[in-house]
């Protein structure tokens, strides 16, 4: 069996695990007034279960391959040095710095310089367009977080605040 056959059974046993506690342990302890609600807090991942395990079954099934084209490996692990993993080594560096430096420099800082420069790593240089789409989503984010559900996101660093 094919590696990407293996991981889709390991999705769909750990899947399967989580649909049943969804759909048979999380309601077992709701309080009688949320019992008439619509939307209750196991709907999406009952949801996102379901989806995760016909998306494994459809992978494990092999349904999504074609048949008449060769197939060809998406990477050649004999030649992995010939990849340019540069970017991609960046930005799991970028990513591990942002989870460090969220909570001393802030949540607006500290995303907009990783959607900043992650775009940057990626290849983008219309920096007059980038730097404020990214403030703007940086500050989109923290006001529905902060404002819109309540959750309190330190947007300023310490010493400012």
């Amino acid at each position: 069996m094919a590696l990407d056959r293996w991981i889709a059974l390991i999705i769909l046993i750990i899947c399967m695990a989580y649909g049943y506690a969804a759909f048979f342990t999380m309601d077992a302890d709701l309080p009688p007034f949320m019992r008439h609600n619509p939307i209750w807090p196991s709907t999406f991942p009952k949801v996102l279960s379901v989806m995760a395990i016909l998306t494994s079954l459809v992978i494990l099934l092999g349904l999504e391959k074609h048949s008449g084209e060769a197939k060809v490996p998406d990477i050649d692990h004999t030649r992995l040095l010939e990849y340019n993993l540069a970017p991609a080594l960046a930005l799991l560096v970028l990513m591990v710095a942002y989870a460090l430096l969220l909570r001393p420099a802030g949540f607006i800082l500290s995303t907009s310089g990783f959607l900043i420069l992650g775009a940057a790593i990626l290849g983008e240089r219309k920096f007059q367009y980038l730097i404020p789409i990214a403030l703007l989503a940086t500050g989109v984010v923290w006001y529905l977080v902060q404002g819109v559900l309540g959750i309190f996101l330190r947007p300023l660093p310490y010493f400012m605040g």
